[in-house]
């Protein structure tokens, strides 16, 4: 493992070169070892890496920034904080695509929860890094960045699941995503569960078969 600004584990890709990477990003109090159990379900021509985010919680997990659950929506997150993940997560993605053999051009983010806050932040600040997200289980927080002009996001595609009866982020949160892609001319499919905050067997199905989709390897 390589050592890089984000403490992260690997699952190796079949390719031996210029192999499709996928970055998880985990959510608040959890660690690398949550999403990574997704790992050995998905293509095996994906290189995978799990990180882990940077703020240790006590007595255990991490965080990728600061919530306060008694706030209101627009005051709840340590935005930051999150800005500093931001930039750190887009950071990661550099080191990643010099230390690893794979294709700096086809990188995809899946996130939770927090991670997928990042996920969106990451890839509407960065587009130029980043081709496909899956957003589990989050939304799209404005203050995280500045839209760019809609040309620089023509290429990203984004597949976003919620929740119908999710406790901790409300599913009327998540059903401003489309919105908010269709705004920027963004490819994106949208669809909810009938689960709390957490993946339902069907739904990480329908996003594997997204991700094959759009897994073409040249």
């Amino acid at each position: 493992m390589a050592n890089l600004s984000l403490h992260h584990v690997v699952r190796e890709s079949s390719l031996q070169e210029n192999a499709p990477l996928l970055i998880l990003l985990h959510g608040y109090g959890s660690d690398e070892n949550d999403l990574f159990s997704f790992a050995s379900e998905l293509p095996e021509e994906l290189l995978i890496i799990s990180a882990r985010a940077p703020y240790p919680m006590e007595p255990y997990g991490n965080a990728w920034y600061a919530i306060n659950f008694d706030a209101d929506k627009g005051k709840w997150s340590d935005n930051e904080q999150a800005i500093l993940s931001r930039d750190l997560i887009a950071k990661f993605i550099d080191e990643v695509t010099e230390a690893y053999p794979v294709n700096k051009n086809n990188v995809s983010l899946l996130g939770f929860s927090q991670g997928t806050i990042l996920s969106y932040a990451v890839a509407l600040t960065y587009p130029e890094k980043i081709k496909n997200v899956m957003a589990l289980s989050g939304y799209i927080n404005e203050d995280l960045f500045t839209a760019k002009d809609k040309k620089a996001y023509s290429h990203l595609d984004i597949y976003s699941s919620h929740g119908s009866v999710d406790q901790v982020i409300p599913v009327d949160w998540a059903r401003q995503n489309p919105v908010f892609l269709k705004g920027l001319n963004i490819k994106h499919t949208y669809n909810e569960f009938p689960v709390g905050h957490g993946v339902a067997p069907q739904n990480f199905y329908e996003l594997k078969e997204w991700l094959k989709k759009r897994l073409v390897v040249k």
